[in-house]
């Protein structure tokens, strides 16, 4: 990971894991419920559990992202209003249900952050920076799903605010592979270092 032109600054590094929830990685989950193929979302399971290991092991910050609606989706806005109305009917994403909980085996701990988010970036109208500004972050490391919509637009709003963010292609994922490469090139071209899990680990090492 050295041979980047960014390097995360140990010390200084948070992990980013953005919405690895039932709803979206989960077969009985709502994604899944309106027949779209999740298995890409699947796949990014194990890859940010090696991530999440990493982190831990190395003492680096992990923070979680949920995305999260009231349970009248007030807060809705236009996606579940008029893009995506069959959402609302069926919980999705709704607070206090289990579509909105962190996969089991990416299970957050005590010492872990979880910033909920009704929006796709994780800076929208959340908690996120300040936590990122009480631990002194300068760099992020971001993993999560989809690639296209909240891992993208939480890359874009990290690097307007000059963090040095790196988006970790293995362990992402999007319902399609098509998008998933177009995200991963939009990022790397103005926004993100992209790097793989070999390359994080070999330097958290």
């Amino acid at each position: 990971m050295t041979d980047h032109r960014m390097t995360p600054i140990a010390g200084c590094t948070a992990l980013m894991v953005i919405d690895m929830q039932n709803a979206f990685c989960n077969d009985g989950g709502s994604i899944a419920s309106i027949d779209l193929d999740i298995s890409m979302l699947k796949a990014a399971i194990k890859p940010c559990a090696r991530l999440i290991d990493g982190a831990r092991a190395a003492g680096i910050p992990i923070i979680y992202t949920r995305y999260v609606y009231r349970a009248d989706y007030a807060d809705g806005g236009v996606l579940v209003k008029y893009l995506l109305p069959a959402l609302g009917e069926l919980d999705h994403l709704a607070a206090g249900t289990w579509d909105v909980e962190i996969v089991e085996e990416l299970t957050p701990q005590k010492s872990d952050y979880v910033v909920d988010k009704n929006r796709p970036s994780g800076f929208y109208a959340s908690g996120l920076e300040p936590i990122l500004n009480g631990l002194d972050t300068d760099s992020l490391v971001v993993c999560g799903v989809t690639t296209n919509c909240c891992v993208e637009t939480t890359v874009r709003d990290a690097s307007q605010r000059d963090y040095k963010t790196f988006v970790v292609t293995d362990a992402t994922g999007e319902l399609e592979q098509e998008r998933h490469d177009f995200a991963i090139n939009t990022m790397a071209f103005l926004f993100a270092e992209p790097v793989t899990v070999d390359d994080v680990l070999q330097f958290w090492q």
